[in-house]
Formats: structure tokens, sequence, C-alpha cells
């Protein structure tokens, strides 16, 4: 499956939710980047998150963000010799 520029955006907008805490959320305003608006806005439609400029991550959305977090901490990690 390539990754599209779509695809890269929506996971930059996911990366930007707190995981830590149930209770941090994510505004995205009118002036960001066109891509980010959009970005979010499937994401809304895929049920990840629970507004179309963000809010909070729903159950498979924090769960979406778990794993996108675990998978770059794995591949920017150091290989081991």
């Amino acid at each position: 499956m390539p990754l599209s520029p779509e695809l890269v955006t929506e996971m930059q907008v996911l990366r930007m939710f707190d995981t830590s805490t149930s209770q941090s959320g994510l505004k995205v305003h009118s002036d960001a980047s066109a891509d980010v608006i959009s970005a979010t806005r499937r994401l809304y439609e895929k049920q990840l998150i629970t507004q179309v400029d963000g809010g909070y991550l729903t159950p498979l959305g924090y769960e979406s963000s778990v794993h996108l977090q675990q998978l770059l901490q794995i591949l920017n990690s150091k290989p081991l010799l």
C-alpha cells in the first residue's frame, strides 16, 4: 500500500494528539494549511476523531494514534549491532 501525501498528513495530524490523557484534544483553526484541514476532516469521517475540526480521539482513534507512535518509535530507533 503506497503512502499518499493525504495519508501522510492524516498520520501527522494523529501524531499531534497527546495519548497520555483522554482530556487533551486538538483544535484545527481555519488558518491552518488546507492539507491539515482536509486531513482532519477525513479523520473525522473515518471516525477517528470526534469533531470535523479536531476534538478528541475516539476509542479507535486512540488505538490508531498509539500504534502510530509505537511504529514511529521503532522506525526512528537505532539498529542493534
